[in-house]
């Protein structure tokens, strides 16, 4: 096993003392290549080019010797100490910081980055990555290739954003561009690269804060609860949008950071603000022009982003990026039937009759789902008197894929 292994972060500074200090004692030095061609790398040091981690960590652990890895910006962020400290390798580093890549963008377009949510797009990851793109008014990719700013801007097809694309952060060849998301597929961009894409409107500020106190969202911002009164959404609204209803279904669901949600037939946009809210992207779809504006309206008023697509389900559906979860507001068996062809893990929907449960049910049973249904009652008491005031009776139909599918 290696005497002693150290991690450089290097953004394109002077090295350090300490670093120079350990490059200086090493007798084997990982990198990528511009880190290798460094004049500080010892001459007579064995030479790792790095492509795998792992690959390169066992070879580390297996060297007598003093072992150095660079790489770029701060490799405690996204970066390579995780892989070596992996409990099979055994090894002990110790870490030379650098200014992150991410700091350093943000830095170059002037930006404050504490409010700012951070992915990593590799091509298995990039769908969960525009998605959180979509959800989000600042976000910072550190992409790949295979999963840069030109895939990030076809799948972001219909919303508008703003790209900052940061390349070759730190080298002689760094280069700032602004572009917006529909542009960015029409050029070439260098690897490594990192991109701020920006847009949407910002969320609301939370009572009394007059400044930030958690990196990311601000999970105080806007009001309490998973889901909002029905007030909130201009009174009485549709049978399948009721607040105990859209609780459950939202229960069921659990759309999440990184999640698309289809709401096909949103309404009023309840249940799609409800989601957005949980930070969850969103698309609403309704063939009522004047439901889209609702939707929007109600987007708006909360702080958080979705997109609306006016058209008629199931047809509309075809063109619409994979969802993680669904939620079939209307439409019935043949709506239920197209979403489940594109098997997202989850849906949930509604029915007012057994009858209409029961054939839902099955459909979604031959397409592999387990479904489960619950008949829930709601009855609503006036305080005061204890009266009832309203009841509302509907059938819950959850389905989820089997395990055994792998998820998207």
């Amino acid at each position: 096993m290696a005497d002693r292994v150290t991690v450089i972060g290097w953004d394109g500074s002077p090295l350090t003392a300490a670093a120079r200090a350990a490059l200086s004692a090493a007798t084997l030095v990982a990198g990528a290549a511009h880190h290798l061609a460094l004049p500080e790398v010892p001459p007579g040091a064995e030479r790792i080019r790095l492509g795998s981690v792992s690959l390169a960590a066992r070879r580390i652990a297996a060297h007598r010797g003093t072992a150095v890895v660079l790489a770029d910006g701060d490799p405690g962020f996204f970066g390579v100490v995780r892989t070596l400290r992996a409990p099979e390798f055994g090894l002990e580093v110790e870490v030379v910081p650098a200014v992150s890549s991410v700091a350093a963008a943000f830095a170059r377009a002037g930006m404050p980055w504490d409010d700012a949510q951070v992915v990593v797009a590799h091509p298995r990851t990039l769908r969960r990555a525009v998605n959180v793109c979509r959800a989000h008014t600042k976000v910072a990719v550190l992409t790949s290739p295979g999963a840069g700013p030109a895939e990030l801007g076809l799948l972001l097809d219909g919303v508008h954003r703003t790209f900052v694309i940061c390349e070759e952060l730190g080298t002689e060849r760094e280069q700032v561009a602004v572009v917006t998301s529909d542009k960015a597929a029409d050029h070439t961009w260098r690897d490594p690269n990192v991109v701020i894409v920006i847009g949407g409107p910002a969320g609301p500020v939370a009572a009394g804060e007059s400044g930030g106190w958690i990196a990311g969202r601000d999970p105080l911002a806007g009001p309490r609860g998973w889901v909002l009164p029905d007030e909130e959404y201009g009174g009485r609204l549709g049978e399948g949008e009721t607040e105990l209803l859209r609780a459950a279904q939202l229960a069921r669901l659990g759309p999440r950071v990184g999640d698309l949600v289809w709401d096909i037939g949103c309404g009023s946009g309840a249940f799609a603000t409800d989601a957005a809210r949980a930070g969850a992207a969103v698309i609403a779809v309704d063939r009522n022009q004047e439901a889209c504006a609702r939707t929007e309206s109600a987007a708006r008023r909360f702080g958080v982003q979705l997109q609306t697509v006016q058209g008629t389900a199931p047809h509309v559906l075809e063109n619409l990026p994979e969802p993680d979860v669904v939620r079939v507001g209307g439409g019935g068996v043949a709506v239920v039937s197209a979403v489940a062809d594109r098997r997202p893990r989850r849906i949930a929907t509604h029915a007012a009759t057994r009858d209409e449960a029961e054939l839902v049910g099955r459909d979604l049973t031959e397409h592999g789902y387990r479904v489960e249904c619950a008949l829930m009652q709601s009855v609503e008491l006036d305080t005061r008197a204890w009266t009832e005031t309203e009841r509302n009776v509907a059938f819950l139909l959850t389905a989820e894929l089997p395990r055994r599918e792998t998820p998207r």
